[in-house]
């Protein structure tokens, strides 16, 4: 497998902990003696990890993004499926719980979206392969180590996997600005996945054809859209807040 690089310490120490094996050697900022350095830095030397301090310089020479003074090397994370989708299901004892991204571009839409997803407990984010941002850098430190803790599933034929959810018992709730139902009206304590379009086109033509439900977000102001990442988070914690009551 060819390797990859993340940095912030969230993504770093989300990796340590989930999957040390992957960690192949780390980069932390000369000067810093902090708790937090101590520790990621004693649990390297344990798994006979290799690190080494440097200078900031180097480290933003390896990566294009707010390092925060770690930056490592690992090996390529696992790639997710559709076979894999169902055998998650199949073996979880909650009710299914899932988020469907239709066509989100932006690394850091994405990984906002990761984070949320693992806070209001989804058991995992589906993505078609193409058109779609994928686990990059940035996607992970945005993601504050959700990366490693939510699968996410790439699918060839986002509509087919779609029908075989809605075989599965999974009903789809859409969100769409010209949506009757709002989406304090929809129901989301049962086996539930949300759909959430691309960022200003929304959901594509097929996408929205497959979903049960289309909702939308009551708008009061002036603006007419919510940033994708955002408008999920507000979805997210309704279903949430039903699922708990």
């Amino acid at each position: 497998m060819s390797d990859e690089y993340i940095f912030g310490w969230h993504a770093v120490e989300a990796v340590l902990k989930r999957e040390p094996e992957r960690l192949q050697q780390v980069w932390i900022q000369t000067g810093r003696q902090d708790r937090r350095v101590k520790s990621v830095s004693r649990a390297l030397d344990e798994l006979g990890v290799r690190w080494q301090e440097v200078h900031r310089r180097e480290l933003d020479e390896r990566v294009g993004g707010v390092h925060q003074g770690v930056v490592a090397q690992v090996g390529k994370s696992r790639e997710w499926s559709e076979s894999d989708l169902l055998a998650l299901l199949s073996r979880s004892e909650q009710s299914p719980f899932l988020l469907v991204l239709d066509g989100v571009t932006d690394p850091h839409n994405l990984g906002a979206c990761l984070r949320t997803a693992d806070a209001t407990g989804v058991q995992a984010v589906i993505v078609p392969k193409d058109k779609s941002a994928s686990l990059t850098p940035t996607a992970r430190k945005v993601a504050c180590g959700a990366a490693e803790t939510v699968p996410l599933v790439r699918v060839t034929n986002l509509a087919r996997t779609l029908r075989t959810l809605q075989e599965e018992g999974v009903w789809l709730i859409g969100t769409a600005g010209e949506a009757t139902s709002t989406l304090y009206q929809a129901d989301f304590k049962g086996p539930v996945a949300l759909v959430m379009g691309a960022e200003g086109k929304g959901m594509r033509r097929l996408t929205r054809d497959h979903c049960d439900l289309l909702i939308n977000i009551p708008m009061l102001g002036h603006v007419d859209s919510l940033n994708v990442s955002v408008a999920t988070g507000v979805c997210l914690y309704e279903a949430l807040r039903q699922r708990l009551a």
